[in-house]
């Protein structure tokens, strides 16, 4: 391949996955603005006739957010998908290559769980897109419920057995596994992954009617859920000694952050769990049981935050990854984090501060707050944008390999 020709994309990697999921978490960031400004009362969420209602008899300014929140998710949407499928076809390819066998026999495995995290990130973007898109989708939703949980615990049983897979032969000898090279929280992803399964088993509890629907979502999103949770403790944990004795990978730097969509993405799922509780088996929680789980949830993202912030400046890594002469795929995590942050304030300002009656929705404290998580959406926006050009764009002379 020529100077010329090249493209960081063509030398394929699994973590060009997170591209999608970036994509999809982005269609999400959108519908936020439809989750808490959009009325939908007696349904958890909006839907096609609730925005066309809010759209006809708004303000200029709910105008206006509705027609931006439809063109973002529509385009991410379509982001998410493309991208998706373009890695399936990629995935087949480098399987057929050395390179492949490599990665199959090292600590990089653990990126291969980025191909259900895609998918299952896929299912939860869709059904966003038909809430938003679908006329009259509400009329036939509780039929949707269980093929959406059929897929979502197919690809669930997909990602335990890449686990299973991983962790056997990391655990069967000796020298399987690389521990000098588990200096990041790279071994994580596998936690993301069944984290993603789990929020997505979790929305029929908050969405369904039918009691055998709710009590199934409820306790397949708990197993996954469960499961996500000690994966990620374990594997972060581990990692701490290798990072402290030779530092931090700096390709793999942006996982630091990892733990900022996991928390996002697990709250989400209790918050769906207690909704379906709620409605369905009389279990009720205060509002302000809410607002403090979600502080401390968001509290935990900050510290990881300012964690990856601090070390990622440190090693130059934007300088050198983002704008820079490098290339990595791995650079697609860093949409994450920012995403995971938006979608938590809205959340933490909605359900806990405003449901709390601590900030009156709409006053002058609620959009300082949203303006922050519009911040947070836009970087991302940007980010984004800036990471395809780089990879997907125009052929030009090759950048430096990453290291």
């Amino acid at each position: 391949m020529t100077s010329q020709s090249f493209r960081p994309s063509d030398t394929y990697n699994p973590l060009y996955f997170l591209a999608s999921v970036g994509a999809g978490g982005l269609s999400v960031t959108f519908f936020m603005y439809l989750m808490f400004w959009v009325p939908h009362k007696g349904r958890p969420v909006p839907i096609f006739e609730d925005i066309m209602s809010a759209f006809s008899t708004g303000s200029v300014f709910m105008q206006l957010a509705i027609a931006a929140a439809m063109l973002g998710i529509a385009f991410f949407a379509f982001n998410n998908v493309w991208s998706l499928v373009w890695n399936l076809v990629q995935v087949q390819k480098f399987k057929q290559t050395p390179a492949y066998a490599q990665l199959k026999s090292s600590n990089a495995e653990a990126s291969l769980l980025a191909m259900p995290l895609a998918a299952a990130m896929t299912i939860n973007a869709m059904f966003i897109v038909g809430l938003v898109f679908v006329p009259r989708l509400w009329t036939i939703v509780e039929c949707l419920f269980p093929f959406a949980m059929v897929g979502f615990f197919l690809i669930g049983v997909w990602a335990l057995k890449l686990i299973g897979a991983y962790l056997a032969r990391a655990f069967a000898e000796k020298g399987n596994f690389n521990y000098e090279m588990n200096n990041s929280f790279a071994q994580a992803l596998p936690a993301f992954a069944l984290a993603m399964v789990a929020v997505g088993l979790a929305a029929p509890a908050a969405m369904s009617t039918v009691p055998l629907v709710v009590g199934t979502s409820l306790v397949l999103s708990t197993f996954f859920g469960t499961f996500a949770a000690l994966y990620a403790i374990i594997a972060m944990i581990s990692a701490v000694p290798a990072m402290l004795q030779h530092g931090v990978a700096k390709e793999a730097a942006p996982t630091l952050m990892i733990a900022v969509p996991l928390m996002t993405i697990l709250g989400i799922m209790v918050l769906r769990q207690n909704h379906g509780m709620h409605t369905t088996f009389d279990a009720h929680s205060a509002p302000v049981d809410t607002l403090i789980f979600l502080g401390k949830a968001l509290g935990i993202q900050v510290a990881f935050l300012l964690l990856g912030s601090a070390v990622l400046r440190a090693q130059g890594y934007f300088k050198e990854f983002v704008n820079g002469p490098k290339a990595s795929a791995g650079s697609y995590a860093l949409i994450c984090p920012g995403v995971a942050l938006s979608v938590m304030l809205h959340f933490f300002l909605n359900k806990g501060l405003v449901a709390s009656q601590i900030v009156d929705k709409f006053s002058p404290a609620y959009w300082l707050i949203t303006g922050i998580a519009l911040v947070a959406q836009f970087s991302m926006v940007w980010l984004v944008l800036t990471l395809n050009k780089k990879h997907f764009g125009e052929p030009k002379a090759a950048p430096v390999p990453a290291e």
